[in-house]
């Protein structure tokens, strides 16, 4: 009882006083559709210009694919059903599928499905009334119509109606890249309707997105909670926005027109550093592919705006703010943090995985981090968990303490980070203090040397700790030979990395990769225990 209070405490003493009194006031509220008649709508320059890039998820009138799940949706109790995953009903009111790709052969389908929302979904019943499924259904539903549909009949009116039930919803108890998906919501139904009503939406929005665009993108391009995918997603959030802003003839401003076009260039730019070279993000933190556009997607979708992100010149980026660091050495490629987890109000999609990384070679995934399948359960604790990414685990414990979902108690702090190098290497270091929380006086180093033909990663223990354990974990692409006392990393049959440790032995043992919500790939991992004070992992290949 005491560990959990004292679990409890270390978890919200970080919070924000509007999240308390938020969180209070949003358990009380009572969500009370106003049904007055809708503005009018506004005359737009012309029709939506950004390419399509979302996955189809509507297999047929009635049938869609989420998470890897499809299913039937044959009733209207079907939009709410209990036995089915709540990320997964949430996925069914977004409405993601009339910005997907071939959407236009899909049209009769979405107009339908718009009037069947409407009749089976009336205000303010359950899931579909939640201010973020309202928020992206809101920009769905009028990006369709500026693409040149015709909202059919009674959709403008419900259009206002969310419009009104989001404004008494507002997510400031969440914060973060919910209260920027209000935002733009907010601003876009300001600016699919005009006159008074639609001048007040507009200029709440207005007030959100000029509070939260200083807050949430950092100096360096990066997104503040530290998630490659949910990064992807505010950075499309913004390039919507700009579009959104120049059809209705500039009703933003041009201070904060030109505020969100800087942030955007810089979130793609960070966009391209943090993916590998096969194109799709790197998982630290919560991160999934299928859900958030790649850095590609985000590219297209830029230019029709005349906005394009900066080189990555050099060998190394390091990405002070977010903590993050990308060094390239001949065919390889090192991402790693040794950042803080996240913002310390708003932990809810951070992993412990401070010090963890991911390599590529010759643009082929060789380690990874686990990645998320689920935001629920076992498995979304394990997920979240040191022992799922590659870091070192103490005592068997994490090194920040994730707990339930979307909690973090006592976090690991960054400290003492260097980057460095020359022509033939480059050395990155840092430390964290996650572990002194087991009354050892344990912290743990790290450091990387990466070269063209070799990874020296070494990690050393200050304090007494008991037991400790450096995880690796290998795509399922790579097959572990150990059966002749060395460690071989093969692909296709071929050995691409030869590994020796110094200081621990390494066990083979089987896992998962989650490259996507509701996917697991079996693959390999060694758990390389040591109970020293100081590991060194040597992984060479041929340059």
């Amino acid at each position: 009882m005491v560990r959990r209070a004292l679990r409890l405490f270390n978890t919200v003493r970080h919070l924000k006083p509007i999240q308390v009194t938020g969180r209070l006031a949003a358990k009380v509220r009572r969500v009370r559709p106003d049904h007055s008649p809708a503005p009018p709508v506004r005359d737009v320059a012309g029709l939506w210009g950004l390419p399509r890039r979302r996955p189809v998820s509507m297999t047929a009138p009635r049938r869609f694919c989420f998470l890897n799940e499809e299913r039937e949706v044959a009733e209207a109790a079907d939009w709410n059903r209990s036995d089915w995953s709540r990320l997964w009903v949430y996925n069914l009111h977004y409405f993601d599928d009339l910005d997907a790709l071939g959407s236009e052969a899909r049209a009769p389908w979405h107009e339908a499905l718009i009037s069947r929302w409407i009749a089976e979904n009336p205000a303010p019943s359950r899931a579909g009334w939640e201010p973020y499924c309202l928020s992206l259904r809101i920009v769905n539903w009028c990006r369709w119509a500026w693409r040149g549909h015709p909202l059919p009949a009674g959709a403008v009116q419900n259009l206002a109606v969310q419009a009104r039930a989001l404004v008494d919803q507002v997510e400031v108890h969440l914060l973060g890249n919910h209260l920027f998906a209000n935002a733009k919501a907010l601003i876009f139904a300001g600016l699919f309707f005009e006159g008074p009503e639609a001048d007040r939406w507009l200029a709440l929005g207005r007030r959100y997105l000029q509070a939260e665009l200083p807050e949430q993108v950092l100096p360096d391009g990066g997104h503040f909670e530290r998630s490659p995918m949910y990064h992807a997603i505010i950075a499309a959030d913004l390039l919507d926005l700009l579009e959104a802003e120049r059809l209705a003839g500039q009703r933003l401003g041009q201070e904060q027109t030109a505020a969100m076009r800087d942030a955007a260039a810089g979130m793609l730019t960070w966009a391209s550093a943090m993916c590998h070279d096969d194109g799709d993000l790197s998982f630290f933190n919560d991160s999934a592919s299928g859900i958030a556009p790649t850095a590609a997607d985000l590219d297209a979708l830029a230019v029709p705006l005349g906005l394009a992100g900066g080189e990555l010149a050099g060998p190394v980026q390091h990405l002070q703010s977010s903590g993050y660091v990308r060094a390239r050495m001949g065919p390889a490629l090192l991402l790693m943090d040794v950042g803080v987890i996240g913002p310390d109000y708003l932990p809810g999609h951070a992993h412990a995985d401070t010090l963890s990384f991911e390599l590529s070679l010759d643009r082929r995934r060789l380690l990874v981090n686990t990645g998320t399948s689920e935001y629920v359960g076992d498995r979304r604790r394990f997920e979240r968990g040191t022992a799922a990414h590659n870091s070192v685990v103490v005592e068997g414990r994490d090194s920040s303490e994730v707990w339930s979902s979307f909690r973090v108690a006592r976090r690991a702090r960054p400290m003492d980070v260097t980057v460095s190098g020359t022509a033939d290497s480059v050395i990155i270091s840092g430390a964290h203090d996650g572990y002194r929380r087991l009354g050892r006086g344990t912290d743990h180093r790290r450091s990387w040397r990466l070269s063209s033909g070799a990874l020296v990663i070494e990690d050393v223990l200050t304090g007494a700790p008991r037991s400790a354990e450096a995880w690796f974990h290998f795509h399922p692409d790579v097959d572990v030979d150990t059966s002749d006392g060395e460690i071989r990393l093969m692909v296709d049959g071929a050995t691409v990395i030869h590994a020796v440790f110094e200081g621990g032995a390494a066990n083979l043992v089987d896992g998962f990769w989650s490259p996507e919500f509701g996917r697991l790939v079996p693959n390999k991992a060694l758990c390389v225990r040591f109970d020293g004070l100081r590991l060194v992992s040597r992984w060479r290949w041929s340059p």
